[in-house]
């Protein structure tokens, strides 16, 4: 790990804690609003978590971008970006569930991924990566599963908040996934799902639809632990239309064909 590359994470961990010791002073104890629709909530949390994020962040690096789940967009000076969910899983936090995360991701020229951090404050697990330096959980490395057969697998996956008459539910690929694995759970959080893939807790994870900052920071800590990221097709995912599915890299080929053509005997 460079210097630099350390500095980067270093701010990003005191971030990603001031952020959890304030979704946990408020916990239990926070009005609930909603954005888009019934399904999609916010707390007055969130935002004082982004809004103490942005200021850690930016008295550190002044001329970064950030792109934060509540906020909006910062532009900035230089090509570094941060992409920022101060509370993945706001109804899960709203209804006193532990399995909520702080998740922040760095990026670099090309929007590479350079650094990555998923802090679960109500379980004291922190999960962070930089690029080229592996992945941790509280200073100790991880890595993804072995397995190499889906029969012998546990997966992830998530709902969208839109699911109108008309549009995808991903209720057919559960399905599917579950006639041919040991199971499906679903968590309700992009960021502790792909956590928990880096830890080798679930063998995949799948989604049809999240947010850039939902999964920056977990797709860094899945490939850094030794896993593959693409998107439901095969193709590089790409970051701000996240249709993504990450694995061990052992099953992954399984996965997709499944994913493409519905059938539970690839």
């Amino acid at each position: 790990m460079t210097d630099q590359l350390k500095t980067y994470l270093d701010v990003a961990l005191q971030a990603a804690h001031t952020a959890g010791e304030i979704l946990m002073a408020h916990r239990g104890r926070v009005a609930v609003e909603h954005k888009s629709s019934f399904r999609d909530l916010v707390t007055e949390a969130d935002r004082r978590a982004e809004a103490a994020i942005r200021n850690v962040l930016l008295q550190a690096f002044p001329d970064h971008g950030l792109l934060g789940e509540e906020e909006g967009e910062r532009q900035g000076q230089s090509v570094y970006r941060w992409l920022v969910d101060p509370l993945d899983g706001t109804t899960n936090y709203a209804h006193g569930l532990p399995y909520f995360a702080v998740s922040l991701a760095l990026l670099g020229q090309g929007d590479e991924l350079l650094v990555g951090v998923v802090h679960m404050p109500a379980l004291g697990e922190t999960y962070s990566a930089v690029r080229g330096g592996g992945a941790f959980c509280n200073g100790r490395r991880i890595s993804v599963t072995g397995k190499e057969h889906l029969d012998n697998c546990l997966l992830v996956t998530g709902f969208p908040n839109d699911v109108s008459p008309g549009r995808p539910t991903n209720v057919d690929h559960m399905e599917n996934l579950i006639r041919r694995t040991r199971g499906v759970r679903i968590l309700g959080a992009a960021a502790v799902d792909l956590a928990y893939v880096a830890a080798g807790v679930f063998d995949a994870y799948w989604d049809l639809s999240n947010q850039a900052w939902d999964v920056a920071a977990g797709v860094l800590l899945v490939s850094e632990a030794g896993g593959t990221v693409t998107d439901m097709t095969g193709a590089s995912l790409n970051l701000y239309r996240p249709r993504i599915l990450a694995s061990n890299g052992r099953v992954h080929e399984q996965l997709l064909e499944v994913l493409r053509t519905g059938r539970i005997d690839a």
